[in-house]
């Protein structure tokens, strides 16, 4: 059993969970916490063993909690995803493969594209595919097209694996703090187009990716996971494309794993992850 808090921090928290916790036999397998000071906001991701009724322990935990408090008892543990892609094929494979083993933490329920470069790849694995185009369209009748879609599958996440379309701020706004992105530049440094090559004119010795919440501001949502990797004066910027890549399938890898295992609190437009 999982639980998940985030409210107003104040004292005897940690005691008035645990001590409620304790007056249930409920055994704690894992608690972590955390402060942030200058918000004055409390997290907390708690494990325990299951419990009869999720309903009353829910209810007794608000009985004890801050009336501002978030509680979410016992999140589905397999979370449902929809990809969205383009051409580019490294992350949208690596996903595959995860599901097809049952590794993902999660189950792919479809694959959207706004060509039709990947639709094969998706046919191999079974995963239904399908192409949204967006040419010849305006951007609000190609989202109609994507939002159409989307709403055929049940769904807890978007990801956006090399999805090179930016997304309108209605669209965004239809499903908030839902939509992941993975971008190929460690930021907030090189944002926008073609990062590689903004690294590389500018003479970088480390390159990177990050995994991020889509929000209004392009790039500029609430961080999951970043990584980086030493480049040289050797590396042209197609190499460090190709370096990229491994680090974009790795960074992705660990945002959604750390989604998908409920470890991820977002607030202020940061995040606060209980590796």
């Amino acid at each position: 059993m999982v639980i998940l808090i985030q409210c107003k921090d104040s004292v005897g928290l940690v005691a008035a969970i645990s001590g409620l916790m304790a007056q249930k036999n409920i055994n704690i397998v894992s608690m972590r916490e955390h402060v942030d000071t200058e918000a004055n906001q409390f997290f907390v991701r708690l494990v325990a063993e299951q419990y009869g009724s999720t309903g009353e322990l829910l209810t007794d935990l608000r009985a004890v909690l801050p009336a501002d408090a978030s509680i979410g008892v016992n999140p589905d543990p397999e979370k449902k995803i929809i990809l969205l892609v383009t051409k580019e094929y490294h992350c949208l494979s690596d996903i595959l493969v995860r599901n097809h083993f049952k590794t993902l933490g999660a189950s792919v329920q479809c694959v959207i594209g706004n060509h039709d470069v990947l639709q094969n790849i998706c046919e191999r694995f079974e995963v239904p595919f399908h192409l949204v185009s967006h040419k010849n369209k305006s951007k609000e009748f190609f989202e109609v097209g994507l939002a159409e879609v989307i709403n055929q599958y049940p769904h807890d996440y978007l990801v956006l694996a090399k999805f090179m379309r930016i997304l309108s701020p209605q669209f965004v706004a239809l499903f908030p703090l839902r939509i992941v992105n993975i971008h190929h530049s460690f930021l907030p440094a090189f944002m926008g187009a073609s990062p590689y090559k903004q690294a590389y004119l500018r003479g970088v010795k480390l390159i990177g990716a990050t995994a991020h919440f889509v929000t209004n501001d392009l790039d500029e949502g609430p961080i999951i996971e970043q990584q980086i990797i030493p480049v040289n004066h050797t590396f042209t910027a197609a190499d460090m494309i190709k370096a990229g890549k491994e680090v974009e399938k790795s960074v992705l890898a660990k945002a959604l794993k750390m989604l998908f295992e409920d470890r991820v609190f977002v607030y202020n437009n940061k995040t606060v992850v209980f590796e």
